[in-house]
């Protein structure tokens, strides 16, 4: 594909099948001499409502590329680019046993990269497999029955599982490419490979999640289930075990603790074990719930064309007097508003959605900055204990039952024209003030971006919008400092990674975070 061609516009109502037409005509070759068309970026421009354009990047080859080559220089959308040179994974051989802590994106890509370089690991899970796991979390959503160690946090396949299934990144890493074909290998749509804002949705990622545990146990990896870790045994500076469920020693030398964000007994113990920790950042707020059909009106112009997807949004507001932020995280078109505790007598809130997207409902978290020194402590886990606090305060407006706080957003402004009270949260919501369950910084901050929001797309605040609360799991508020090797500061052999160790956030950035660790331990085993 020796050609890349950008910046080629259709129409809703054009058909893709148009796009050879459209490359041959613009560049005035024979369509005939087209080969190997393939699309590399789609993505939707709506700035000009209700005229929305799509926008294409393709790459092709020609029989004779002579004619091209000599226009690169009067083209700025036409590139010339050699064939990709496949990446080598030279094998490794090495009697050290590796242990990864968690299946989420991180440490299922850690093992995935290991196994490329023919290296194996015992991979534990404090969770259930995903098809148990699916079920646990049905039963808590229908019933408000909790189980601590199987939940939207806890299990196969991490958090992002019961999520939108996002698969963006705000870097430009090289290595988000390698992640998208094995998502794409094990199950995931092949168009996550080019749209601009690739998704898989829950659904489609537990198929994939599985698909990826069968190939890591044909590569002779072990995956234990229900086994969590509970301390780490030391010698001479180094880790030399770990202990799983208070009782069993497994033998370790290198370990990749990919524990997820929401693993406070983890950082308990860490903490125990004079492992560095220091207070990270986070966001905390609610999640917004909108017909779908209102934001497609607002970010298209019009009802939306049967072949645009279902609208989304993102937005964002400063405050320069107080240096807080409001912003849009997690934006889930055509899906649900979760329940995500993982703890007992906790709220906590995420958003879901299918690969379809197909749900009556768009909603999305609305979140502010929160510092360290709001934590109400200087020591590691301030953050944590931060977020229990409130957690628990949602937990007690709900009523109990995991049911959660929520408001009309016309009565959270204090504007009149309140509308009802409805929600696709489960497992239910009760009328309550938000107020008794966020900070003030929060609520008022809230409030000034809403208003903001609101100008910014036009209909956003309405009757028809509820807030449910309490979001707090957006980032982990803990970073377990490492070396320039990915190595921890304070333990030798122990490699923090992920959302859990505060270095990702996303599918996309905690599965390269987990890649970086994986090539970072070939390369020491090798050498």
């Amino acid at each position: 594909m020796p050609f890349i061609y950008r910046n080629l516009i259709l129409s809703p109502h054009d058909g893709e099948d148009r796009l050879p037409a459209l490359v041959a005509g613009q560049l005035g070759v024979p369509h005939a001499a087209l080969r190997d068309l393939r699309i590399l970026r789609k993505g939707i421009d709506a700035r000009r409502k209700p005229r929305i354009k799509v926008i294409y990047t393709v790459s092709f080859s020609l029989v004779d590329d002579a004619p091209l080559l000599a226009r690169l220089a009067h083209e700025p959308d036409l590139e010339w680019q050699p064939e990709p040179v496949p990446a080598l994974f030279p094998p490794v051989r090495s009697p050290q046993r590796i242990v990864i802590v968690g299946s989420g994106p991180a440490g299922l890509f850690a093992a995935l990269r290991l196994a490329e370089y023919g290296l194996t690991a015992t991979l534990i899970e404090r969770g259930q497999p995903v098809e148990q796991r699916s079920l646990d979390v049905q039963t808590f959503w229908k019933t408000g029955l909790l189980d601590p160690e199987s939940n939207v946090q806890f299990g196969e396949g991490g958090a992002g599982t019961f999520s939108d299934g996002k698969l963006t990144c705000r870097s430009k890493d090289p290595l988000g490419a390698w992640v998208l074909e094995q998502m794409a290998g094990f199950g995931a749509p092949p168009e996550i490979r080019y749209l601009a804002k690739p998704h898989i949705g829950t659904d489609r990622l537990r198929t994939v999640v599985s698909a990826m545990r069968r190939h890591l146990l044909e590569k002779g990896f072990a995956i234990r289930f229900g086994c969590r870790l509970t301390d780490i045994v030391t010698a001479r500076g180094a880790v030399s075990s770990i202990v799983v469920n208070d009782g069993e020693e497994l033998p370790c030398d290198l370990l990749v603790l990919a524990s997820g964000h929401s693993a406070r007994d983890t950082y308990e113990m860490l903490e125990r074990r004079n492992v560095p920790l220091e207070r990270k950042a986070f966001a905390m707020g609610l999640r917004v719930e909108h017909p779908q059909a209102l934001i497609d009106r607002i970010q298209y112009g019009g009802p939306r064309h049967p072949s645009l997807p279902a609208a989304d949004y993102a937005v964002t507001w400063n405050n320069t007097a107080t240096g807080r932020s409001a912003y849009s995280f997690c934006m889930c078109p055509g899906g649900v508003v979760i329940g995500g505790a993982s703890e007992e007598g906790g709220v906590v809130t995420n958003g879901m959605s299918g690969q379809m997207r197909d749900t009556p409902f768009a909603n999305s978290a609305l979140v502010v900055n929160v510092a360290p020194d709001d934590f109400g402590g200087p020591d590691p886990l301030a953050g944590v204990r931060f977020q229990r606090h409130w957690e628990h305060q949602a937990f007690l407006a709900g009523g109990g039952g995991y049911h959660a706080p929520a408001s009309n957003l016309m009565g959270f402004m204090g504007l009149p024209g309140k509308g009802r009270l409805s929600s696709s949260y489960r497992p239910g919501i009760v009328e309550a003030d938000l107020d008794t369950v966020l900070p003030r910084f929060i609520t008022q901050t809230l409030r000034e971006g809403i208003n903001e929001f609101g100008r910014k797309l036009r209909g956003f605040v309405t009757a028809e919008a509820v807030l449910v609360g309490i979001e707090s799991r957006t980032s982990a508020p803990v970073r377990i400092p490492r070396t320039e090797h990915y190595e921890s500061v304070g333990l030798a052999g122990l490699y923090p990674v992920g959302e859990g160790a505060g270095y990702a956030g996303g599918i996309m950035s905690s599965a390269i975070d987990g890649i970086r660790i994986a090539d970072t331990i070939a390369a020491r085993l090798k050498g």
